[in-house]
């Protein structure tokens, strides 16, 4: 699962494209098997991960039910951290992304999705 169907967004400027994992399946598998991913994965309604199996380091966002950054962590492969309960959505990254973006604790992240992007039908 490689395709994105989405846009990270803060501050009103966009971070990177997303995938939204959608299913039980999608989420289970997350970033499973990438070894240097181009995207963020977004886990909705999700308060933990982990990184048994993985091939790279991640980057990872938990965010509250309005969307606030309330923990970053960077997690090496075979990690298993624990729960944060105060998490609706995770966001996986590569280690380092969040930096680049400037992503900090307290910033609201959005997950926009390209389906909901007006077209030019819509503006006229």
């Amino acid at each position: 699962m490689t395709s994105t169907d989405a846009w990270l967004v803060a501050q009103g400027r966009v971070l990177a494209s997303a995938t939204v994992a959608e299913t039980r399946a999608q989420r289970r598998r997350g970033m499973l098997g990438q070894q240097q991913p181009e995207f963020a994965m977004v886990l909705p309604n999700c308060r933990w991960v982990h990184t048994i199996g993985m091939r790279c380091e991640l980057d990872i966002a938990y965010l509250d039910d309005e969307s606030r950054v309330v923990k970053l962590q960077r997690l090496r492969p075979m990690r298993l951290p624990l729960p944060v309960l105060a998490a609706h959505n995770v966001v996986e990254a590569r280690a380092g992304s969040f930096d680049r973006w400037g992503v900090r604790v307290g910033d609201i992240v959005e997950v926009r999705r390209v389906s909901d992007a007006p077209s030019e039908s819509r503006r006229t």
